[in-house]
Order: structure tokens, then sequence, then C-alpha cells
């Protein structure tokens, strides 16, 4: 097993219309992050189910920063109805005995390098703290 392939995987949700292309600019400006790092590009997080996130845990993923446009998304209605989802998810997770700060709701524009460099190692150094999901750590 390479050091790689041990190492905490955090998925990030980018959405399309704001984190996506902070992302891309983070590596346009050779700024550097956990390689352990995995974005998603997606149109909407909020069409995401509950169970998602979930699965996510269950599949290997310590953590999962989803990367919104935040109130200023294109879509009318949809961060207030994806907040109220992560609250939900949030609920499930300490029931299961799952740290609910294994999933964060930060919004990132276009080019937030830094704010997107920032939430990515603050996750990979909670990951580090708090190991695999469901390894008995203390939940929040």
């Amino acid at each position: 097993m390479s050091a790689q392939e041990n190492q905490a995987k955090i998925l990030v949700l980018a959405t399309e219309d704001c984190a996506y292309p902070g992302a891309d600019a983070t590596g346009q400006a050779h700024m550097s992050y956990p390689e352990n790092t995995y974005i998603l590009r997606v149109r909407a997080p909020v069409m995401f189910p509950e169970k998602f996130y979930l699965d996510c845990f269950t599949k290997g993923i310590y953590g999962i920063i989803i990367m919104s446009c935040g109130v200023e998304c294109p879509y009318e209605g949809a961060y207030n109805a994806l907040a109220a989802r992560i609250e939900k998810v949030y609920a499930i997770m300490r029931d299961q005995g799952l740290d609910s700060r294994r999933l964060r709701l930060t919004g990132i524009c276009t080019v937030c390098t830094r704010a997107f460099v920032k939430e990515v190692k603050q996750m990979n150094d909670l990951m580090a703290e708090l190991g695999p999901p469901g390894s008995g750590k203390k939940a929040a």
C-alpha cells in the first residue's frame, strides 16, 4: 500500500460556478494543498441526498467539504435547501457516532485561492486527529 493510499481521503464537492473555478485558480497559482484531496465538480450540491454523505464515510472518505457559492447561488433557494439538508446529515451523523466536523459547508468564490487552501488544510489536519470514520473517536 502506498503512502497516498494510507492517507485520509478528503472529498471536495465544488460548485461549477464558484468553487471549482476557485480550485482551478489555486492550481494555476501553483499553490499546494494535501494530495489526498479529491475534487468533484458539481452543478449544485443540493442534488445530493443525505445518504450520499453517509455512504462516502462508509466507503473510505474521511472528510467532506462542500464548497458552494453560498447565498449567491444561481439556483434560487438551492443554498437554503442545501444548508437544511446538511443539518439533517449532521443529526444522522451524531446518531451514528460520527463526528459532525467531518462534513463542512463553506462558501468559496472564483478567486478565493487562499480560502480554498485553508479549508483543505484545516480538514486534513482534523482528519489526521480524528482518524477514519467509525474509529471510536469522540463525536462532536
